[in-house]
């Protein structure tokens, strides 16, 4: 009977405890007035990154809101967003069911979250109602990855030197290092680097943490800069590692024993106890593998059975030429499969082995090209690019033709009137 009484006690005490968090919540919002001028706070990241929006202020009557997306202030093209229905997008200029932006994006307790954000998602996002009114403003800068540069600071490389002209100034701001992406072993750590512009004719209804710095990207920036996102590229800066592995419970020595002679009679190379996905892939195309539950700003590293795929071999932009690299992402890709690249891929995240992923290689006998296969692509350009330099060869080796001809008539003209 005591039991039951504690245990209807602590049953009270806990829907007291929720209900005073839900009218926590509720004040928070009683306390914070919207802005008469409604302000945009301004929000970097990288590219497929995943950023969240909370709508930090609205009247207390209001039980749902919608979001408002432009690409630019004053558009006459406006997205809304809206998950009255479920998370659906409404495109005021045309109607796309079905794209991929609709997948992107979810509203959650008042906050937008954007799903791998890409650089086309940069622009002013507004917390309002359905009748459009406006609470809350931001100005997202989504940093494109496709020209990042890269530092290595085992190889003595420095970050870009700070940018500085009359009216304005370019200059890179680090997020902290991440984590070691293993553990035991020598590992990696990254710093992220986004640019972002000092200067004191920002525009002012653009709010910024810090007094007249905003990012490269933002709407902040007056066109008379000529878009100093140009001039400065975001960076990455990588380093190595060495992290101690957290110890785990050991078995008692008989059965660690047992153990080792079950190992040995099975002859079987040691593997981590970790899940396994088994992928039949087919030879000579594309793959791109991903680490479950990793994000792009996580500490994600790969190897392919023993053999450590460091970024300082295998990032994206190391070299022209590389068939196997990691992207900014944290993603491996394998261009033109071959049959060397099977075996057992293994994910490190935050500097704990995770995932394996064991590749084999199928051959098809026949298989139809498209001209969105990496194959045909490549054939294409190439041809092209031959075409077009035998074309200027061609004409380059007649118009010498031709010069010659004219000089020999031209000097051929002044010897006879001479």
């Amino acid at each position: 009977m005591a039991r039951l009484l504690g245990v209807t006690v602590l049953l009270c005490m806990a829907d007291a405890l929720h209900a005073f968090a839900i009218e926590e919540k509720d004040d928070i919002f009683k306390r914070t007035a919207c802005p008469a001028f409604l302000l945009f706070e301004n929000a970097a990241y990288l590219a497929d990154m995943t950023f969240e929006l909370p709508c930090n202020c609205k009247p207390e009557e209001v039980t749902s809101v919608v979001w408002y997306f432009q690409k630019d202030e004053g558009s006459h093209q406006t997205t809304v967003l809206t998950d009255f229905a479920g998370t659906m997008v409404v495109d005021s200029g045309h109607i796309h069911v079905g794209s991929d932006v609709l997948k992107r994006f979810s509203i959650r307790m008042f906050s937008l979250i954007v799903f791998r954000a890409q650089a086309g998602d940069s622009g002013l996002y507004l917390c309002g109602t359905k009748k459009g009114d406006f609470f809350y403003g931001y100005d997202v800068d989504v940093q494109p990855t496709k020209r990042i540069t890269v530092a290595f600071v085992d190889r003595g490389q420095h970050a870009q030197k700070d940018y500085t002209r009359k009216v304005f100034s370019l200059f890179t701001t680090f997020w902290d290092w991440t984590k070691c992406d293993r553990c035991g072993v020598r590992g990696e750590q990254r710093r992220i680097g986004l640019c972002y512009v000092r200067s004191s004719q920002l525009h002012p209804r653009y709010r910024t943490a810090v007094p007249n710095v905003t990012s490269c990207g933002s709407k902040a920036v007056p066109a008379l800069f000529h878009h100093p996102g140009r001039l400065r590229r975001p960076e990455v800066v990588i380093r190595s590692c060495l992290t101690p592995c957290l110890k785990e419970e050991v078995p008692e020595e008989g059965v660690r024993a047992i153990s080792n002679i079950i190992s040995k009679l099975g002859q079987k190379p040691w593997q981590p106890p970790i899940p396994t996905q088994l992928h039949k892939h087919p030879a000579g195309s594309g793959l791109v593998i991903a680490c479950p539950r990793a994000r792009p700003e996580h500490a994600v590293a790969w190897d392919k059975g023993s053999v450590r795929l460091y970024r300082s071999h295998y990032l994206l932009g190391v070299n022209r030429s590389m068939r196997i690299f990691i992207d900014h992402g944290n993603h491996l890709h394998i261009l033109r499969v071959r049959l060397s690249d099977r075996g057992t891929y293994y994910c490190w995240r935050e500097g704990e082995l995770v995932a394996g992923f064991r590749l084999s290689i199928s051959y098809e006998s026949q298989r139809k090209r498209t001209l969105d296969d990496p194959e045909t692509m490549y054939a294409i350009k190439t041809i092209l690019t031959s075409y077009v330099l035998i074309t200027i060869i061609f004409l380059g080796i007649h118009l010498c033709r031709c010069c010659r001809q004219l000089f020999w008539l031209f000097s051929g003209q002044v010897l006879q009137s001479c």
